[in-house]
């Protein structure tokens, strides 16, 4: 049997059968190439977006000196069962009633697309940042995530209330809303709704209550723009600061730090979106050792709280995780109209003194020029002075105070027995031009609310000029010609709304009030921290010791220099510039001088 030749097959057979195989590897490369450029769109639109896919999808973050963080976004029903207890979120019973941005947090739009070189969809928080641009949201870049904290971090502080102080019944001072019980209007001196016998550190739960009532809560945290954390702090110090080791005074403190960091929330930026209020000042927070005799608790001190924005009525000069907010006034408005019957009121009162001063000698403080100033209003036939000690005084009178802060020009406030005081805040709100005599009293405190521009709505006399040079008050207060006196009540009474809480059951229409402005500030900074770490922006030349001058730079400014007002913030000879025995002693005083206020 013969083999029959290759030379035999037909030369056409062949051309047909290598065009046959080209066809087939054509065919599996374009196959390829279609599938290669369907899994990368897909994860484009479908991942990296996050509009279609409810799996979540981890990503990671290193947040500027952080570790890597993982983080995992879900859909807006990961909290259901926190909307279903917590206060914060008004869904319980009417779901139906509630706009859907509300719920849900806006429907992103996967053309939604980071800036051209920078990788965004590499942090957890791009979400929340993108929720700006959905311009037909009006929550967007707004909303606030509200951890649902066990009820001993709170509202069982206030059902025993009567331990909050030594000195004080807490219980009155706690009912509607934390504004105290009304205010009788019996001299005419205040208006006939909107006035509260608050107490000055009350502000835990004023702030709380608030809260619930903001416009933009969420209970997605991944769309958050920063994280509320309801912790009574204030309420907590206050009850363990005389006679309690410092294993109380700390443990609730800790609890919280720990109970937090176990949170998925807490993993996002390592806590820098948080934020919590706490009604007292700075130093009830900053216990530098474990040494039994020393002061307060080491809440600010903690390592995670570190990274936490913490709400105080006076914040340090030498701290960064702390930041200064009104002391609570008397008055708490419901509606806009509330704001404006007051403000045209203060516009024409008639103000027979110069200048006025409420408030009592500190003898055992050598630094302190209350003396000379009581001096100086006594000796003053334009000065009027209401004279605060031990019993029964006017000072304990909101009605005695308003009245004579509402007939005078300007209102004397030295320091305190730390730098700052609630009479300033309600001097302002009867349109009395403040007086400062130290620049930790207002400048440097109350940035967010106040103007960096002090001379428009106060005078500042330096301490040095009433202590070493016996300035007189009255001249320097005389040199103000009536024209400019007119401009700078103007700027206070302007600012009334802005330095007020609003009643927490109500809500303003259209003006914002000190709750509004510490929120909005709140976002502004953790929008900006976040923008930071995707830009790669560190501030490396950040000074901690000078935060004081940091709060006081404008917009885009990131150095700083020597200052004026340096003197007046150097740190003491200790080191430890933030609570060390000067400030510890300031807290001590301000605790003494409750207990008088109350005797």
């Amino acid at each position: 049997m013969r083999r029959r030749p290759a030379s035999n097959v037909p030369s056409e057979q062949m051309e047909k059968g290598v065009g046959k195989h080209n066809n087939t590897r054509i065919c599996f490369l374009a196959s390829l190439s279609a599938m290669f450029w369907i899994l990368l769109l897909y994860f484009h639109f479908v991942v990296l977006g996050n509009s279609t896919v409810n799996e979540p999808v981890t990503l990671e973050l290193n947040p500027v000196n952080a570790d890597s963080i993982p983080y995992h976004v879900t859909d807006a029903h990961q909290s259901e069962s926190h909307l279903k207890t917590s206060p914060y979120h008004k869904i319980e019973n009417h779901p139906e009633s509630i706009p859907d941005h509300e719920i849900n947090g806006p429907q992103m739009n996967p053309s939604l697309t980071s800036t051209p070189g920078r990788v965004e969809e590499n942090y957890p928080f791009v979400r929340a940042l993108r929720t700006v641009e959905n311009k037909s949201d009006p929550c967007g870049g707004r909303y606030i995530y509200v951890h649902d904290l066990p009820s001993r971090f709170n509202e069982d502080m206030l059902k025993e209330c009567r331990s909050l102080s030594l000195w004080t019944n807490m219980c009155k001072f706690t009912t509607n809303s934390g504004l105290g019980p009304p205010l009788e209007n019996v001299e005419g001196v205040f208006s006939n709704t909107g006035w509260y016998a608050t107490n000055q550190f009350a502000v835990d739960v004023i702030f709380n209550n608030r809260m619930k009532q903001y416009e933009c809560l969420t209970r997605d945290s991944s769309i958050a723009a920063a994280v509320f954390v309801p912790f009574y702090a204030g309420f907590d110090i206050a009850r363990y600061l005389w006679g309690y080791n410092i294993s109380r005074r700390d443990a609730a403190s800790l609890d919280l730090v720990d109970w937090l960091m176990k949170r998925p929330e807490w993993g996002i930026m390592g806590g820098r979106d948080h934020f919590l209020v706490a009604g007292r000042i700075t130093w009830d927070f900053r216990r530098l050792t474990d040494e039994e005799s020393n002061w307060g608790n080491k809440l600010l001190f903690l390592p995670a709280a570190k990274n936490m924005s913490m709400l105080v009525v006076e914040s340090s000069p030498w701290n960064a995780n702390d930041f200064g907010i009104p002391y609570p006034t008397y008055f708490h408005p419901a509606k806009d109209a509330d704001v404006f019957i007051w403000q045209d009121r203060m516009r024409k009162l008639e103000r027979k003194w110069l200048f006025s001063f409420a408030g009592a000698p500190r003898p055992d403080n050598p630094k302190s020029i209350r003396g000379q100033i009581i001096d100086q209003c006594k000796k003053s036939k334009v000065g009027k002075l209401l004279e605060c000690d031990f019993g029964e005084s006017k000072c304990h009178s909101p009605s005695s105070i308003m009245q004579m802060f509402q007939s005078s020009l300007f209102c004397l406030q030295p320091q305190g027995d730390s730098y700052t005081r609630r009479s300033a805040f309600d001097s302002m709100l009867a349109g009395c031009i403040p007086v400062f005599f130290h620049p930790g009293s207002a400048y440097t405190q109350y940035t967010w609310h106040l103007p960096k521009n002090y001379t428009k709505y106060s005078v500042f006399i330096p301490e040095d000029d009433i202590r070493k040079r016996n300035v007189s008050i009255e001249e320097r207060l005389l040199q103000i010609s009536p024209e400019q006196v007119k401009i700078m009540r103007e700027e206070v009474i302007g600012l009334i709304p802005r330095l007020v809480y609003a009643d927490p059951r109500s809500k303003l229409e259209t003006l914002e009030d000190a709750f509004d402005v510490a929120v909005g500030a709140i976002i502004d900074k953790v929008t900006k921290l976040r923008r930071d770490i995707i830009e790669g922006r560190t501030d490396e030349n950040f000074i901690e010791e000078n935060s004081w001058k940091y709060a006081l730079l404008d917009e885009g400014q990131r150095e700083v220099g020597a200052h004026e007002w340096d003197p007046f913030f150097s740190k003491p000879k200790d080191g430890s510039g933030d609570s060390g025995d000067p400030s510890a002693e300031a807290a001590k005083n301000s605790w003494k001088n409750e207990r008088r206020d109350r005797s």
